[in-house]
């Protein structure tokens, strides 16, 4: 067996103690996600993607574990298993950033559909109106879909137009709105904003995949460095010694030998 590189060996070792806190703080995260949903009847798919993330981070730890007995105890088994379900993994989420790459078109269409269905406000209920009117005030729109006149002739508060806001603002029908705003000249209308909400709800869950996305390419390249590194492990460990070991002797030094000489018969 060919003699570890102890920088080859604690480099393995930094990159997977590395590993280990990401899916530790993955666990802790959806540990709080849970208890999040758990009164969330609504919720059954963030529920499934939790106990997913459940499984991804244990399996990893799991083999992480097993990466590090390898590593410090040099047994090639242990190794073995770590880059086959470290590989495993890589594969998993080259596949899933893939297929969300292909059907981002796909899933603006979902996101739409599911919006318009959740966030109408002739169908919402309170908390998903409650998201609306969040959604109003902090990105200026008013309205779904088609601003405004989604709300009929009960315009919220939220649609109010700011001062400072460079969105474009639109005066209010008459009698179309339910609160009661200070006007320093009577007659002044009511300002709201006229963008409607949907597509900036949409970009904004668009950048939040795109950013889930550009870790996920992180976790993919720190994955592959760790099999990388307990493939070159596993390499030195089969390498075979060719050169034999010197021993320095003193009677080699003091040239204790004999020499044979022809006797002479007479």
């Amino acid at each position: 067996m060919g003699k570890l590189n102890i920088c080859l060996k604690w480099s393995f070792i930094c990159v997977i103690v590395v590993i280990a806190l990401i899916s530790l703080l993955l666990l802790g995260s959806a540990l709080l996600l849970h208890g999040a949903l758990l009164n969330r009847e609504e919720e059954d798919g963030a529920i499934v993607g939790v106990l997913f993330l459940y499984g991804f981070t244990t399996i990893t730890l799991v083999l992480v574990i097993f990466g590090g007995i390898g590593a410090l105890k040099k047994m090639k088994w242990a190794l073995i298993v770590f880059a086959v379900g470290m590989i495993i993994s890589v594969l998993y989420m080259v596949g899933s950033e893939i297929t969300m790459q292909v059907m981002k078109t796909e899933l603006r269409n979902h996101l739409r559909d599911h919006y318009l269905t959740s966030l109408s406000p002739s169908k919402a209920n309170e908390s998903s109106l409650g998201i609306l009117h969040h959604a109003q005030s902090n990105w200026h729109c008013c309205g779904l879909e088609q601003g405004y006149m989604d709300w009929e002739n009960n315009i919220p508060e939220s649609c109010l137009c700011d001062r400072e806001s460079t969105n474009q603002c639109v005066a209010a029908p008459k009698g179309s709105y339910q609160f009661t705003v200070e006007r320093g000249m009577k007659g002044q209308s009511v300002m709201i904003y006229a963008r409607p909400c949907l597509s900036t709800i949409i970009e904004n869950n668009m950048y939040h995949i795109n950013i889930l996305s550009g870790i996920r390419v992180g976790f993919i390249l720190l994955w592959m460095l760790s099999i990388g590194l307990c493939i070159a492990i596993l390499c030195q460990e089969n390498k075979k010694l060719e050169t034999p070991a010197v021993v320095y002797s003193k009677e080699a030094k003091a040239g204790n030998y004999s020499c044979l000489i022809e006797s002479e018969h007479v």
